[in-house]
C-alpha cells in the first residue's frame, strides 16, 4: 500500500459492499487516510489490514475527518445511517444509487443540518474501481464549489464528470444511461433466446450481435439531432409503416422458437401507438413524446 501522506484529504467511507469497498482500496492505495464504517462490522476487517481506520459507529466515523463518502444500499439507509451524526461543516459526497427527487430531497436535508452536499452516480462496476483504462466515471451534481474543493479526490478512484448544480442532475443522468443499457440487455437476451435450441455457437452469434449493435450506435445521434431545436427527422412515415408491418414476423419467430416476446411487445406496441398518433413529426421525437403522456 501507498503510505498515506499528511497533504492528502483523509475520506471517510460509510457502506463497505462490493463498490465501498473498492472505493475504499482505491483512495488508501493512493495515499489516502481512511476511515470506514459498516453495519456489519466484519466487513471492515480486510481494509483495516490494509491501513485502514475502522469506526464503531457511522457518528464516529463522520467525526473522523471533513469528507464523507456515501455508498449504501438505498436512500432510506442514508437517512437511517446518518441519523445521529453531527453533519455540522462536514462534505458529504452521497454515492447511493437513488431518484432525482430523492437526490433533492437529501441536498436540503443535508444543508439543514450544516453539511454541504454532492450527489453522485457511478457509472461503473467495482472492478473498474481504481483501474483509470476501464474507463469508468462518475457523474456529479450539486454545488460547483464544492466539486471543485475535492476534485482531485474523488477522481482517484474513477473519472469525475460535473452534471451541473441541481442535485438530482448526477442521477438522473445515471439512470438514463443505465435504462438504456437495459434495453440493450433484454434485446441481447431475447436474441440469444432465439437461437438457443438451435444448432448455432453462441460465441460466434455474439460477434455478429456486437457487430450489429455497434452499426446502430449512429442512431442515438439521429435521435439527439431530432429532439434539438429546429431538428428534422431523418425517418419518414413509410419507414415507420414498414417498421410496424414487419412486427408480426418477430412475434411469430419467437413463438415459433418457444421463446416469450414479453421482451419485444412493449416496444413494438409504441411503434404502433406512434404511427396512429403522430402529428407531422418524425418517428423518433413522437415516441419520446408518447411516453410522456
Amino acid at each position: 500500500m501507498t503510505p498515506h501522506t499528511d497533504d492528502k484529504t483523509p475520506v471517510t467511507l460509510l457502506g463497505l459492499g462490493a463498490m465501498g469497498t473498492a472505493l475504499a482500496r482505491a483512495w488508501l492505495a493512493a495515499g489516502h487516510s481512511a476511515t470506514v464504517w459498516n453495519r456489519t462490522p466484519a466487513r471492515a476487517d480486510a481494509l483495516a489490514a490494509e491501513g485502514a481506520r475502522t469506526a464503531d459507529s457511522a457518528a464516529a466515523a463522520v467525526a473522523a475527518g471533513p469528507l464523507v463518502v456515501v455508498c449504501l444500499l438505498d436512500d432510506a439507509s442514508v437517512g437511517e445511517v446518518l441519523a445521529d451524526a453531527d453533519l455540522a461543516g462536514k462534505d458529504v459526497v452521497n454515492l447511493t444509487t437513488c431518484t432525482p427527487g430523492q437526490a433533492r430531497t437529501r441536498a436540503a436535508w443535508a444543508r439543514e443540518r450544516g453539511a454541504r452536499y454532492l450527489d453522485g452516480g457511478i457509472m461503473a462496476v467495482p472492478p473498474m474501481i481504481g483501474q483509470p483504462e476501464a474507463g469508468g466515471y462518475v457523474f456529479y451534481s450539486g454545488s460547483c464549489e464544492l466539486f471543485d474543493r475535492h476534485r482531485e479526490v474523488l477522481a482517484v478512484p474513477a473519472g469525475t464528470a460535473y452534471a451541473g448544480a441541481d442535485p438530482g442532475s448526477a442521477a438522473l443522468h445515471d439512470v438514463a444511461l443505465l435504462s438504456a443499457m437495459y434495453g440493450m440487455f433484454a434485446g441481447v437476451t431475447h436474441a440469444f433466446a432465439l437461437i438457443r435450441r438451435e444448432d448455432v455457437d453462441p460465441a460466434e452469434f455474439a460477434g455478429l450481435l456486437a457487430d450489429w449493435l455497434t452499426a446502430m450506435i449512429p442512431m442515438v445521434h439521429g435521435v439527439a439531432a431530432e429532439l434539438g431545436v429546429g431538428g428534422e427527422s431523418e425517418e419518414d412515415a413509410s419507414s415507420l409503416a414498414m417498421q410496424v408491418a414487419g412486427t408480426p414476423t418477430f412475434l411469430d419467430t419467437a413463438r415459433q422458437q418457444g421463446v416469450s416476446p414479453e421482451l419485444l411487445t412493449p416496444y413494438f406496441e409504441l411503434m404502433r401507438r406512434c404511427l396512429a398518433e403522430r402529428t407531422g413529426e418524425g418517428a423518433p421525437r413522437s415516441m419520446v413524446d408518447l411516453l410522456l403522456g
